[in-house]
């Protein structure tokens, strides 16, 4: 609906916000120490070596290997508003036409870092074909997988997170291993919520069907707004701003990520040899179901 369908009456001036996911990718991804011009390089450094004293000492060289960030995505948005539209909004439009466009691009940042991160990923329990069934029996449990599986890999403990949508997060609430009651913070945090050492996260900018757990080491990130700018309009009485969002992801390690993909189960895909039966026997807790990979 136009902004022009509003001129000939009088209209409530306060503008309704579209809903949008808050982005996450930054905190989940390792940041550049510098950002200069359309590419980032992170160096990684090269395994150590022990050797036998013997009396003498050799010395080694330190090797690093380079691994290139480019900035190879871009989004821009224009919009233009009259100066009549402007007078009868009473608001400011342009400000929240902006912020409307600054979500959109950060949701897209998510979506293009998450599916760098899964195509990145070579630790995978199920498989596009072959998807786990997820119950609130065993939702909690598969975490506890995925953690398992990146301490095999001797990933460090702190820094850990594991990224799931709201659909997983409703599963987990319904294990009273978790909370009943998760709160989402503004930066995707679900508050107080670790799972084998990971951090739970919430984004709905997810790939289908997955959920990924992963060190801040897994993967580099960043972006960088090039241009925002207002300016007079030529041939009529309007105001435009337009905007150049910039931006690159890169896995750095492909042992720090893991990956379940899931659909979810009814309670008849519930192996009764893995449920422990508990004194409230209306909720039985999955206990020993272990994902194969």
């Amino acid at each position: 609906m136009s902004v022009d369908n509003f001129k000939p009456t009088l209209w409530e001036g306060a503008l309704i916000a579209n809903f949008h996911s808050v982005s996450i990718a930054d905190v989940l991804a390792t940041p550049p120490a510098e950002i200069k011009g359309n590419k980032v390089i992170f160096n990684r450094v090269g395994a150590g070596t022990l050797k036998d004293y013997t009396g003498t000492v050799d010395w080694d060289d330190i090797e690093t290997t380079p691994v290139e960030m480019t900035f190879d995505k871009k989004k821009y948005f224009a919009f233009a508003l009259d100066d009549v539209d402007k007078v009868q909004l009473k608001a400011d439009v342009m400000t929240s036409t902006t912020q409307e466009h600054s979500a959109l691009l950060a949701e897209q940042y998510d979506k293009d870092f998450f599916a760098a991160l899964l195509a990145g990923t070579t630790i995978k329990i199920g498989s596009t074909s072959s998807k786990k069934k997820v119950t609130p029996a065993n939702a909690y449990d598969y975490i506890v997988d995925l953690g398992t599986e990146l301490s095999k890999k001797k990933v460090p403990k702190a820094n850990r997170f594991v990224t799931v949508n709201a659909e997983y997060l409703g599963l987990l609430a319904k294990d009273r291993r978790f909370t009943p009651n998760p709160t989402v913070l503004a930066n995707g945090i679900v508050q107080g919520q670790v799972i084998g050492g990971l951090q739970v996260m919430c984004s709905e900018e997810l790939p289908a069907n997955a959920i990924i757990a992963n060190h801040k080491s897994a993967i580099g990130a960043a972006k960088q707004i090039n241009e925002m700018e207002a300016m007079r309009l030529q041939g009529s009485f309007a105001d435009g701003i337009r905007g150049l969002c910039v931006y690159g992801d890169k896995v750095l390690r492909n042992d720090a990520s893991a990956v379940l993909y899931y659909e979810v189960g009814t309670s008849a895909d519930i192996d009764p040899i893995n449920v422990k039966i508990t004194n409230d026997t209306t909720n039985p807790v999955n206990t020993k179901e272990v994902a194969a990979g």
